[in-house]
């Protein structure tokens, strides 16, 4: 397959589950009947609320919600990346922020938790403490999605560009990275970080995004888009609900990594992580 249609579905999740699951499937209902064989929804999708009901929004996996996604990628013969949702962690109280994604039979093919999380203090003040809820990640994850490589990234692991570069050598030429990045953060760094992702790892970068005001938190940016190998903006959702759709040519990709062969130049002997 040399082009293949994807979707970035942009949600405004607040802390009603049950309402925010029923615009995810509607999302991927319209993302399949705008002919997309992927589509990718945000992170913490099910639930945007107080920080400490996230144990009580959380499932294990596979659980109800994915039960629901795994029948919708049946549904529509369509891929089906599950953005992220809040999944029951062994240790008490706390969750991972898990990626879960479906093949077009509904079968889970790839499950990703996040390995960066977000700890800020400034000064003797703590502005924000994901750990304290969330355990992290220990492994990277890419697959094999049929048209192209996968690899799977969530919201702050875009500030890290050796988890790209490791994507990329494990062959991926697509990176999923849904996000609820902040208004304040977003309108700097968001599409900046993500053509350079793209530009990096010579892939397409898909990002579907929150939008909107949130319930106990910050407002989030939005902005969903798709890069392109050459780190173009292919696509870039409005500021609203709704699907944003792409074509990935693979035949483009392979031209981009043939004239500028930065990935076959790298001297990785030499770099100390």
């Amino acid at each position: 397959m040399t082009k293949t249609t994807v979707a970035v579905c942009q949600m405004d999740s607040k802390d009603d589950k049950s309402a925010n699951v029923e615009t995810a499937l509607s999302l991927l209902d319209e993302a399949a009947e705008e002919g997309a064989n992927f589509a990718a929804l945000p992170e913490m999708f099910t639930f945007m609320g107080d920080k400490d009901e996230y144990r009580g929004a959380a499932e294990v996996v596979p659980g109800s919600v994915t039960e629901k996604l795994s029948a919708k990628a049946d549904e529509h013969d369509m891929w089906v990346h599950g953005g992220s949702m809040f999944e029951v962690a062994d240790e008490e109280g706390k969750v991972h922020n898990t990626t879960v994604v479906f093949g077009p039979n509904g079968d889970q093919r790839a499950q990703y938790r996040k390995i960066h999380l977000f700890d800020v203090e400034i000064g003797d003040e703590v502005v924000t403490q994901e750990s304290a809820r969330v355990v992290p990640g220990e492994e990277l994850v890419t697959f094999d999605a049929g048209f192209a490589t996968v690899g799977l990234g969530i919201c702050y692991d875009l500030r890290f560009p050796e988890l790209f570069s490791s994507l990329a050598e494990r062959g991926a030429d697509v990176i999923v990275l849904p996000a609820a990045f902040t208004k304040h953060t977003g309108k700097d760094h968001w599409e900046a970080l993500l053509r350079a992702r793209a530009i990096e790892t010579q892939s397409y970068v898909l990002a579907p995004g929150q939008i909107g005001d949130k319930p106990n938190s910050v407002p989030s940016y939005g902005r969903s888009l798709v890069a392109d190998p050459w780190g173009n903006v292919v696509a870039k959702a409005s500021d609203t609900v709704g699907v944003t759709t792409a074509d990935l040519d693979f035949e483009y990709l392979r031209r981009v990594q043939k004239e500028l062969p930065s990935l076959m130049h790298k001297r990785s002997e030499l770099y100390e992580v």
